[in-house]
């Protein structure tokens, strides 16, 4: 045989290799959950970056462990507890062990013979998800990659169930203008989708939020008749647990009220805080979740599993076929009722992940409970950085949190500049020194810095040393010399 495909497929290089690399990681980790003084976004620059990694790749000669080490030099530290930027979990450590394993059998799933193991774990999974937010045993549903993908799966189920007609092989019908109803809030991937559907900017139809950033629900009838009036059939009802830019939850009893008296279908986005169902303390959040026809969680954000792994759940199973009602017949049976096992039916992906592996090996490892203590927390940690704010002089709040999304600002007495370039500058200079990683969002059309508490070791002081942080930033402009 060729001595590179010998050389490339050698286990013993493996084993040195990899002994080094958990090593390496071990390391890093412990240096992480120290608090090491660290960049936690290390400061970069796009084509710099792209610079770097082309006169590497031309370069002669590699180190694979040195490769790694740079590797790390040059990511998101999202294991540091002074990492508060994105929606991104820092995974439990082992999860990513099963990830490897995974990475190695590489069962691609697209049939039960493609993937056995992992295609029932995957339903058993899923039960399991149904069940802890309250669904029935009637509850189905698919793994699939992103909460976008997640949201397009499910309203592509809502347009099958609810349109009418078999839209999927009959296409569109000028007659016919479908339309969501969302919060002025939702995430973009819900408007995405519509567009994806080729409903363009009226299928989206907006209810607007009130001050907490929540779905008004007074207003739903309102809007339903004023969309209906302008010749739209909406079809569905879109809810948010919780929403991106400030994590507060809908009203979700609401609005299944509201979508169960107009026929309509509800959709849960609980990308995000969607878990939160399992826990006792917030559990009230999603209150409605579980009477909502399809629902989206993501297991990479407050569920401890790396990216990217998404739960599409269906109240009423069945629905969880209608979705991609399309032949292949190299791979689904011509005419029969699609079978549970041959996931290629049922999601966008052929060719998919063991997806629900990983999130299996950490409910055995560590029980249910690891779940819901992440997640108490980590939202207890948003509550007292609330508490915080409202304590420390000239900090204020956009909306009082949900969870463990904070957008807050710095408002220094006597200030009359302009407080959007302002809060701009500190974020920009937070991220310049790149001891703490926060980002800035839009609430009410103004500026607003966020952070995402999603590392459970992030501590109190930890809080406090960043709006410590923040004055002296603020002083530098407000008060130079």
């Amino acid at each position: 045989m060729n001595s590179l495909l010998n050389h490339a497929f050698d286990p013993e290089e493996f084993r040195r290799e990899g002994h080094q690399l958990v090593d390496l990681i071990t390391t890093y980790l412990n240096d992480c959950r120290e608090a090491r003084p660290m960049p936690v976004l290390p400061p970069s620059d796009p084509d710099t970056m792209v610079d770097f990694w082309t006169k590497d790749l031309n370069s002669t000669g590699f180190d694979l462990q040195k490769f790694y080490q740079t590797l790390i030099q040059q990511s998101n530290h999202i294991h540091h507890p002074r990492y508060m930027g994105h929606q991104v979990v820092p995974p439990a450590p082992l999860s990513a062990l099963t990830e490897l394993l995974e990475a190695v059998l590489n069962n691609g799933m697209a049939i039960y013979e493609m993937g056995p193991a992992s295609t029932a774990i995957e339903r058993v999974v899923l039960r399991w998800l149904a069940q802890k937010i309250g669904m029935t045993d009637l509850a189905d549903g698919i793994l699939t990659s992103g909460g976008s993908a997640g949201n397009l799966t499910g309203l592509l189920a809502a347009r099958q169930a609810m349109c009418g007609y078999n839209i999927w092989d009959e296409g569109a019908r000028d007659d016919s203008k479908l339309a969501f109803m969302v919060s002025e809030e939702a995430h973009y991937s819900v408007a995405r989708a519509a567009r994806i559907m080729g409903w363009g900017d009226q299928g989206v139809v907006k209810v607007p939020v009130n001050s907490r950033m929540q779905l008004d629900s007074s207003r739903l009838g309102e809007t339903l008749e004023k969309a209906q009036a302008q010749g739209l059939k909406v079809i569905a009802l879109v809810g948010n647990a919780c929403t991106t830019s400030t994590g507060t939850y809908d009203p979700l009893s609401k609005m299944a009220d509201f979508a169960e008296a107009h026929g309509l279908w509800f959709h849960v986005d609980g990308a995000h805080g969607g878990a939160a169902a399992m826990t006792e303390k917030y559990r009230h959040l999603t209150s409605g979740i579980e009477r909502a026809d399809s629902v989206v969680i993501d297991f990479h954000k407050m569920m401890l599993a790396p990216a990217l792994t998404t739960a599409v759940l269906f109240r009423n199973g069945q629905h969880s076929y209608e979705t991609f009602a399309q032949k292949a017949e190299y791979l689904l049976s011509n005419g029969a009722k699609k079978p549970w096992y041959d996931s290629a039916g049922r999601t966008l992906e052929c060719t998919k992940k063991m997806l629900g592996v990983k999130v299996y090996a950490m409910i055995k490892l560590y029980g249910d409970q690891l779940f819901s203590d992440y997640i108490t927390t980590t939202y207890d940690l948003g509550h007292f950085m609330s508490g915080l704010l409202k304590q420390e002089k000239e900090f204020e709040l956009a909306v009082e949190p949900d969870g463990n999304i904070v957008c807050f600002r710095y408002r220094p007495d006597g200030f009359t500049g302009d407080l959007n370039k302002l809060t701009a500058f500190i974020r920009k200079k937070i991220t310049d020194d790149a001891g703490f990683y926060v980002v800035q969002t839009s609430v009410g059309g103004q500026i607003y810095l966020r952070v995402t508490l999603m590392n459970p070791f992030t501590k109190e002081e930890d809080l406090r040393d960043l709006l410590r942080f923040i004055r002296k930033i603020a002083g530098s402009l407000v008060n130079p010399g």
